[in-house]
């Protein structure tokens, strides 16, 4: 891989780590929507078990990422270290600078929330990474069973966190949270769509330059 394909990775990952953590904060924790995924497990062992975010953060986003290089590789497992590296940092900072915007429908924020994430998560996945533990699962389960599309996989593991977490929220928080999910994995679902038909129109573009060779 040459200098010029490293630098738009890296550029891609910093991009979609931006807006990923932009529609978080400032959408999801602003309005109180919950997530699903590996989050939104943590965010239950906490509530409910009393087990510290810190610890099963390491035993259960650290495993899936391991789980990742196992099944994706070094590349993959790059990616996606510096990816989370990268969110922790900018979240960071948005929560030093405050809110940078405010929504007080909560309809409009799981949307706007939800569309972020998507976006983030989307172009961070086109890199050649994952934004957590949670991607990394929807990809190996997308990649075993060809009948599940990636949106799929993500709607149907995050509403059942979201079940879950029905433990410790009341219902009409969960709602909005819904609404999150659902729009954040049909947008990870059209990117990722749109990405792997431009591979295949390149991947044919090159192997009729090299015939023509």
């Amino acid at each position: 891989m040459d200098k010029r394909c490293i630098i738009k990775k890296i550029f891609k990952i910093i991009v979609g780590t931006f807006i990923l953590s932009f529609g978080i904060y400032n959408f999801y924790y602003q309005n109180g929507i919950t997530e699903g995924g590996v989050l939104g497990l943590l965010l239950i062992f906490k509530n409910v078990l009393k087990v510290d975010v810190s610890i099963s953060n390491i035993l259960i986003d650290g495993g899936l990422i391991l789980l990742g290089y196992r099944y994706f590789g070094k590349k993959f497992f790059a990616n996606t270290i510096f990816a989370t590296s990268i969110f922790s940092l900018i979240y960071g900072f948005y929560e030093k600078i405050g809110f940078l915007i405010t929504i007080e429908n909560n309809f409009i924020a799981a949307l706007l929330g939800g569309i972020c994430v998507g976006l983030g998560c989307g172009i961070i996945i086109n890199a050649g990474g994952a934004a957590g533990g949670d991607d990394i699962v929807a990809l190996i389960i997308s990649s075993k069973l060809d009948k599940l599309s990636l949106g799929k996989v993500y709607l149907l593991t995050d509403i059942s966190i979201l079940i879950l977490s029905l433990s410790y929220l009341p219902i009409n928080t969960m709602i909005y949270s819904i609404i999150a999910v659902v729009t954040s994995g049909q947008v990870i679902n059209i990117m990722y769509r749109f990405n792997t038909t431009i591979e295949l129109v390149e991947t044919k573009h090159n192997q009729i330059d090299e015939v023509a060779a």
